[in-house]
């Protein structure tokens, strides 16, 4: 897994876990802000490097295989893992396994597993698989229809339209049914770290079970909500909001 670096000559470090349908470079507007103060890792998650044929595995995997490739490094602990919507589910089963150290996990609007019948998760993984297939197929003008939203410039549906191109089928599939039914302990948790979670003020009712998982399995939570932005705006759209967040911890 590639692992782009900033900041190196700093002692502490942060990960940044993007989300799906984007890559590494979702973090671009936020890592000069973070760079004087930090030791940057930013992973390329496998299915979504521009730069290599990879598939995404599975959340547990990839959870995995991200710590032991940071251990390698020989960072053995980190101010912070932080990681929106995918990243989330994958920062919270790093947190979980314990292999690498934190003192603070941040999931932001971060996606967390199904409590639900084995026949519903089908359901819902076949559905979003068909959405993304969709847009897939589809190109930019199926894209320009889902991204509504006045903040994504023309630039932006076409950088969007590049990932769908990009990623397979499989590897669309394989992030929407895992990032939904990933593998938990089913009783209560607690981590040496603490836990965040960060949402979305438009977000809210989507991040509902979410909500309701963390505040049931870990209860320790300290959540956070961000008034008037929507999922995954932090990192593109308020970059100074979330530097300073993170120095703040």
């Amino acid at each position: 897994m590639r692992i782009v670096e900033y900041g190196q000559e700093n002692p502490e470090c942060i990960l940044l876990i993007h989300p799906s349908l984007v890559t590494w470079d979702y973090f671009e507007n936020v890592v000069p802000l973070l760079q004087k103060h930090y030791h940057l890792l930013v992973p390329a998650l496998p299915g979504y490097d521009l730069e290599d044929d990879s598939e995404f595995t599975s959340v547990e995997e990839i959870a995995s295989r991200l710590a032991d490739d940071i251990l390698q490094k020989g960072v053995r602990e980190v101010k912070a893992v932080y990681g929106c919507s995918m990243g989330g589910s994958i920062a919270l089963k790093m947190a979980a396994d314990g292999k690498l150290k934190a003192r603070n996990y941040i999931l932001d609007g971060g996606i967390t597993p199904y409590q639900l019948p084995w026949i519903l998760t089908r359901f819902i993984a076949l559905r979003d698989f068909a959405m993304m297939a969709l847009g897939k197929l589809g190109g930019e003008k199926v894209i320009v229809k889902a991204f509504s939203s006045t903040q994504f410039s023309e630039e932006d549906l076409r950088y969007v339209a590049r990932i769908f191109r990009h990623c397979t089928y499989k590897t669309l599939f394989r992030t929407f049914d895992s990032c939904n039914n990933y593998k938990m302990p089913k009783e209560t948790l607690r981590f040496s770290g603490k836990i965040h979670y960060w949402y979305a003020e438009k977000e809210r009712k989507a991040r509902d079970w979410d909500l309701k998982y963390m505040k049931k399995f870990i209860p320790e939570t300290v959540f956070k909500c961000f008034k008037g932005m929507d999922h995954g705006d932090m990192a593109l759209f308020y970059p100074e909001r979330m530097a300073g967040e993170l120095l703040k911890l």
